[in-house]
């Protein structure tokens, strides 16, 4: 064969190898923005899946566990359940133990920040493990996914002032349009607790004839709730005919405040849906809260990761609204009360397909 010869068959060969890589390449899954998905990166028995909450005393954080727990069986796995109580300390050495003991490159860890402040260390510990990483709630807002960090999939998040105004504009319904009213904040070094009562305070600004009383921080704590609500009693009485709360712990312990006073008629809101506080709107003794389905937070976290981990989801490949985002939340009312009791993980929606179904706008 001559050098001519030699030259147009390999031209050949190397043609119908880019073809043949050029057509498998189009036939490979797909996930994220269109792009196609990587190659797995741990064998699926492999994925150690850790879901972090302060506590399990609050029903909507055992909840979010719960979703984990309901993820996790949906993938033969098991859920490591950490709870810190509220301490940033504890919350970072857990952390830090996990990411050391275990091999960090097949970790999905799914976690609730303590605070703001405390987003950035997790953040940085995680990626600089290789550990695939998704937060809730509590972040600075100039961090963010796609600074960098390759293995922090999402930010997830609920538009708090939407919500904070809800609830308010339900309970002043409630009070015929008048009255004085009471706000129970929770821990002021998160989003949530700002952002909820900066809805509050749009509400009041459309409603001049509801007078905020006083506002105290409870701590999302319902015994803390209801210390706060009994010295405001003290000083407000019956002028008090309404209560605000950020969360469903804080007016659960209002609640109990309130009956002990023989205050049985005072509108009464807060928000995260949990089973105690859907029951009290359906009996009438709260108004209204706000469902942001814990079990479906607790179980996506998690399905991000183990997709991502097994090659099903392309973390670069997201879009920055899929990587920080705001996700639907329902108003609870006396209408839709009864239909909301028993919250509980449907694992169709931790399908990798459906990740980001839930998606209503990009964290700004």
């Amino acid at each position: 064969m001559n050098n001519t010869a030699v030259r147009g068959t390999r031209a050949m060969t190397l043609a119908l190898a880019a073809t043949t890589a050029f057509i498998l390449a189009g036939c490979a899954s797909t996930a994220g923005g269109g792009e196609a998905a990587p190659e797995a990166g741990c064998a699926p028995e492999d994925i150690q899946l850790i879901g972090q909450v302060r506590n399990e005393t609050n029903p909507y954080e055992k909840a979010w566990l719960d979703g984990g727990d309901a993820f996790a069986e949906s993938v033969d796995l098991e859920q490591t359940r950490l709870t810190y109580d509220g301490e940033s300390p504890k919350q970072q050495e857990q952390l830090r133990q996990a990411l050391s003991t275990g091999n960090p490159e097949c970790m999905v860890l799914n976690v609730l920040p303590n605070g703001d402040s405390d987003t950035t260390p997790i953040v940085k510990e995680a990626d600089a493990a290789g550990a695939y990483l998704v937060t809730q709630w509590n972040k600075p807002a100039d961090l963010n996914p796609w600074d960098g960090y390759d293995t922090w999939i999402s930010h997830i998040t609920f538009d708090g002032v939407d919500s904070g105004r809800q609830i308010a504009e339900a309970m002043f319904e409630q009070m015929g349009g008048s009255g004085g009213i009471i706000a129970l904040q929770g821990i002021l070094d998160t989003a949530a607790a700002k952002d909820r009562f900066a809805g509050l305070q749009e509400a009041l600004a459309e409603n001049p004839d509801i007078e905020l009383l006083d506002e105290q921080t409870a701590d999302f704590d319902r015994t803390t709730g209801f210390e706060v609500t009994k010295t405001l009693i003290t000083k407000h009485g019956d002028a008090i005919r309404g209560v605000w709360a950020a969360n469903d712990d804080m007016p659960l312990g209002a609640l109990q405040a309130l009956e002990a006073a023989g205050m049985t008629d005072v509108a009464v809101v807060g928000i995260d849906a949990v089973p105690e506080a859907v029951q009290a709107v359906a009996d009438g003794t709260m108004t209204a809260t706000v469902s942001v389905d814990g079990p479906w937070q607790g179980g996506v976290g998690l399905a991000m990761g183990y997709c991502a981990l097994t090659g099903e989801l392309d973390v670069a490949g997201l879009s920055d609204e899929q990587r920080a985002f705001f996700a639907e939340q329902t108003l609870i009312n006396a209408e839709n009360a009864e239909e909301n009791l028993t919250p509980k993980a449907n694992v169709e929606d931790f399908e990798c397909g459906n990740l980001f179904d839930r998606v209503t706008g990009p964290v700004s």
